[in-house]
């Protein structure tokens, strides 16, 4: 059984930072590529970044390139999200995700299995 469980999300001023950390487990981590989403209030859920499983190539969303980084460690099973210049529009919650594909893994689509999401507050 697949499951995915995000960590680190809180409350932060603007202007701060976060790690989330997202601990895979029943699956092939290194096979996977590994993504996160993110869902605000009232909107749909959104991509932020993806990490490929084997080269480690990296993908953002315009809006947080420069500010989040994606990485991974396939020894831990664990893929993480720097967050940088916290803005109150990055307020939301922070989902991981895990897919076979390495294609159009900056939609949904492909993600095969979700994690519980973690929530980020940015306040002003």
């Amino acid at each position: 059984q697949v499951q995915l469980v995000e960590s680190g999300g809180g409350l932060v001023q603007g202007g701060g930072s976060l790690r989330l950390s997202c601990a895979a487990s029943g699956l092939t981590f290194s096979s996977y590529t590994m993504g996160w989403f993110r869902q605000a209030p009232g909107k749909e859920r959104e991509f932020v970044a993806a990490i490929k499983g084997s080269a480690g190539t990296t993908y953002a969303a315009d809006s947080v390139k420069g500010r989040f980084t994606i990485s991974r460690d396939n020894a831990k099973n664990t893929v993480h999200l720097q967050m940088n210049s916290l803005k109150p529009e990055d307020t939301a919650i922070y989902y991981c995700a895990a897919s076979r594909a390495t294609l159009f893994i900056t939609s949904q689509d492909p993600y095969n299995y979700w994690g519980q999401g973690t929530q980020v507050t940015v306040s002003s």
